[in-house]
């Protein structure tokens, strides 16, 4: 195993959207993280910028459907750049627009960890 290039934390809301999975979906989150905590460039199939935002999603794909984890770069502007991952929320895409809501969430999330 690679050594570690990346730490990731769990917000309560990511933990607690992961413990509602099943255990495939489980184990498709887990290689998403490890990839992230172990590449220094991560490909944009797992791992995408945000448009507009300083957010970032991890993509975790199992069968149809698409799942979504909008995450931070907690000490640097750049996701490659960053030592630490902060994972803010998870959702199952349905459509674009619900991401608007999603990344609202996150920020809130996010303003009380900062």
């Amino acid at each position: 195993m690679s050594e570690d290039v990346r730490e990731t934390f769990h917000s309560a809301e990511y933990d607690e959207y992961y413990a509602s999975l099943d255990a495939k979906t489980k184990a498709k989150y887990d290689y998403v993280e490890t990839i992230i905590k172990t590449q220094y460039v991560v490909n944009k199939k797992f791992v995408k910028n945000l448009e507009g935002t300083e957010f970032y999603e991890a993509r975790i794909s199992v069968g149809t459907n698409e799942h979504r984890t909008i995450v931070f770069a907690v000490d640097s502007v750049s996701f490659m750049e960053s030592k630490r991952v902060l994972f803010l929320n998870s959702f199952l895409k349905k459509d674009t627009k619900q991401y608007k809501g999603e990344i609202e969430t996150a920020r809130q999330i996010l303003n009380r960890y900062i």
